[in-house]
């Protein structure tokens, strides 16, 4: 398998320096990979996710991420219009439009006609389930029916790469697991390269790596045991 992102020691800082998110990174992530983040509040895991997402940019070292090196590219929204897809812990719909909409967001600029942008949302809110709830605005769904429709808006564009950042942190358990269960289902058959950033290391455990982040700098990196997971997937 090729590299999908290629990371050499990455530094990133907040307030003139003080505060060192990033301190010397170095990782390579495969085409296809699922990957799980993990570290305590302030480790940079975070920070780390949206550097792979081009949200921020490092003050030194490279980041190469599905072909663009993105310490050097400037059109920073044609990568990510092209090649990434957002799952967000809140979700980050938007209230006032309906759940169809949302998810056509990311196909503007694409050169799809209204109609294929429709066909597609519906499409995709049938694959996770939701394609009655098309045309309700966001805040008449549940936390994981909001949360079903930010995995098929991160789907809109073909990425090929999804970060999550907390995908399952607001949801009670249950929710969780089919939350998971649609993640790993997509990792699976449509081979997506999935990051994931989580506190949980039984939600961790799921991916084929855990790197494990302290202090701005990879301190392990080791193989998923989704045998050990207390988490029941359906395959």
């Amino acid at each position: 398998m090729a590299n999908i992102v290629e990371i050499k020691d990455l530094k990133k800082s907040y307030e003139n320096g003080n505060i060192k998110a990033l301190n010397g990174i170095d990782l390579t992530i495969e085409e296809g990979e699922f990957v799980s983040i993990i570290g305590p509040s302030g480790s940079g895991k975070s920070t780390l996710l949206n550097m792979l997402g081009a949200l921020d940019i490092a003050d030194s070292g490279s980041i190469k991420v599905a072909g663009y090196d993105l310490s050097k590219n400037k059109d920073l929204n044609k990568f990510r219009g092209e090649e990434i897809g957002f799952i967000f812990q809140l979700h980050n719909l938007i209230p006032n439009i309906s759940v169809a909409e949302n998810i056509e967001i990311p196909m503007y600029g694409h050169k799809k006609s209204s109609k294929e942008m429709r066909e597609k949302a519906l499409k995709l809110l049938d694959m996770v389930g939701l394609k009655d709830k098309a045309n309700m605005r966001p805040n008449k769904l549940s936390g994981g029916e909001r949360q079903r429709v930010a995995i098929a808006r991160a789907l809109a564009n073909d990425p090929s790469i999804i970060l999550a950042d907390e995908p399952t942190g607001s949801l009670d358990s249950k929710t969780s697991t089919k939350i998971l269960n649609q993640l790993h289902r997509l990792h699976k058959e449509e081979n997506i390269t999935l990051i994931m950033v989580t506190h949980d290391l039984t939600v961790a455990k799921l991916a084929d790596r855990i790197i494990e982040v302290l202090d701005g700098k990879i301190i392990n990196a080791e193989e998923g045991t989704l045998l050990d997971s207390k988490i029941e997937l359906n395959n």
